[in-house]
């Protein structure tokens, strides 16, 4: 006799088993964490390199930092006042977004702002940073490039041709102006060039305390800011209907 339709087992979740088992593990060393460490810092990343992350990584040892799986970070602390793991955690969940993490520490305020005020890496740009400044090339021998890039360059827009078997720039050339978006090519360009544009750096935003449960912002942008008003606005609208 075929099995009825009701009595088929739906799950309750798309998450396979092993993704939930590595999540259900994420939430519960996020709450150890709570519990073992003083503070939580909120911190954001500007042009993340996943090998400079490592590097902080790696000079924070004693402490726990996690980056990535924001809604994972926001379950084990709790979205709202009524489901966070400790008072106020939920104010630390708002400010999941973007590329943000969290920073578990006894280290005091002054000691991390310090550290992170110091830490600035330079790397080369990628598509879509802006140009910090202007780069020109002047007509002559590339001397640095072998003879087998010279197809590699022309394709990546550079008047380039060999001459008695010398890369050589035909004319002055332009690679980008000062505040441009850089696209792919340039972007390929001002690295073989050796250009580098972009820095990695970490923001320290938000502090919440597990002594006291208070919850302080460092820094913020404005933006942010007001994005922050309008949510309280609807939730005082949303609270008067």
């Amino acid at each position: 006799m075929p099995k009825s339709k009701r009595d088929r087992k739906v799950s309750l979740t798309r998450t396979p088993r092993k993704g939930l088992e590595a999540k259900q593990a994420l939430i519960a060393e996020l709450r150890r964490c709570v519990d073992t460490y003083k503070y939580i810092f909120v911190f954001s990343v500007a042009n993340m390199r996943n090998n400079k992350l490592k590097d902080v990584r790696n000079a924070w040892k004693h402490s726990r930092i996690f980056f990535g799986k924001n809604k994972v970070m926001m379950v084990a602390l709790g979205r709202e006042p009524s489901s966070e793991y400790k008072e106020n955690l939920h104010k630390v969940s708002k400010h999941l977004r973007g590329e943000v993490g969290l920073l578990f520490t006894n280290r005091t305020k002054d000691e991390v702002d310090e550290w992170f005020s110091k830490f600035k890496e330079v790397d080369f740009a990628r598509a879509g940073n802006k140009a910090t400044y202007t780069v020109s090339l002047d007509t002559g021998p590339l001397e640095q490039f072998p003879h087998s890039m010279e197809p590699q360059l022309r394709q990546l827009g550079l008047p380039t041709a060999l001459k008695k078997g010398v890369v050589t720039l035909l004319s002055d050339y332009e690679v980008c102006k000062e505040g441009d978006v850089l696209t792919p090519e340039q972007a390929r360009v001002l690295k073989l060039f050796g250009y580098e544009m972009a820095e990695f750096k970490v923001t320290i935003k938000f502090l919440w305390n597990s002594e006291t449960g208070d919850f302080q912002k460092l820094v913020g942008d404005t933006a942010e800011e007001e994005e922050e008003e309008e949510e309280d606005e609807d939730a005082d609208d949303s609270n008067e209907d």
